[in-house]
């Protein structure tokens, strides 16, 4: 069975945090956390981000990457703006890890120097620095989520006042 795994490294900014819990609730996907933190998990940006989908998250906390990789292993992926292939180029294993450093400064070039296979970039024009963590979380795991064909995931939806097939 396909599963998706986020992980963020050191995140610094609790309402990314809580955004991408939502989407991990939304999709499925499992979220690791790998400190240190720049916030407290009980930060009140963070709950009001994720709202009422904590009870939907499956959410894995570390004291440090090396913790993180000792205890999962599998196909790791590291979004990176230093990253030489595009993320929709990549065909996603069933259990895909999908990495992403801090919001100030990514994360460390060893890290990426040691997976050159493995760094994923979306494009974006030269001026631009990067684009905001939570947006390319979500980015990312559809992409994959659209190659394993949506395991999972509801994918049509109903009309409140009206039916589809009275038209």
């Amino acid at each position: 069975m396909s599963q998706l795994h986020i992980v963020l490294v050191q995140p610094q900014i609790p309402q990314n945090t809580g955004n991408i819990a939502r989407t991990c609730a939304a999709t499925g996907a499992k979220l690791h956390i790998v400190k240190p933190m720049g916030f407290e998990i009980d930060d009140k940006k963070l709950k009001r981000a994720g709202l009422d989908y904590w009870y939907l998250l499956d959410i894995y906390y570390y004291d440090n990457i090396e913790a993180f990789f000792e205890k999962n292993s599998g196909n790791f992926y590291f979004f990176t703006t230093k990253g030489q292939q595009i993320y929709s180029d990549v065909t996603y294993p069933d259990t895909a890890y999908l990495i992403f450093g801090r919001e100030d400064a990514g994360l460390d070039e060893q890290l990426l120097f040691d997976h050159p296979d493995n760094c994923v970039r979306i494009p974006m024009i030269d001026d631009a620095r990067s684009l905001n963590l939570s947006n390319t979380v979500a980015l990312a795991s559809y992409e994959v989520l659209r190659q394993w064909g949506f395991p999972r995931l509801k994918t049509a939806g109903e009309l409140t006042k009206f039916h589809w097939n009275e038209r």
